[in-house]
């Protein structure tokens, strides 16, 4: 998987479709990410003595094939490559400007 803590994506499939956020959490091992305000979902929780029982409304987790990296340039959606920089480090680049994302 491509993505970084902090990246902006944005959805390309679901219901949230068209939505942009930063990604929050990556679940590598089931691929998938976790982007602010989108795939909003409501949980009960229960009272326990002291607090009252509520609905807490949270985000879940998305697959990561239904978001799309923003190009920092263009602010499109893009998809990412690889390169090698002159310090012989591995950076990612859009494919669209050849910006680095790093």
């Amino acid at each position: 998987m491509n993505f970084k803590n902090g990246d902006k994506v944005v959805v390309i499939a679901g219901k949230d479709r068209g939505k942009e956020g930063r990604i929050t959490k990556i679940l590598r091992d089931e691929n998938k990410v976790v982007v602010e305000n989108v795939n909003m979902i409501k949980r009960h929780q229960k009272s326990d003595g002291q607090n009252p029982g509520s609905i807490i409304e949270m985000e879940a987790p998305i697959h990561a094939s239904n978001v799309m990296i923003l190009d920092p340039k263009t602010k499109k959606r893009t998809r990412i490559g690889h390169t090698i920089d002159k310090n012989n480090k591995k950076i990612r680049i859009s494919k669209k400007s050849n910006e680095s994302l790093d």
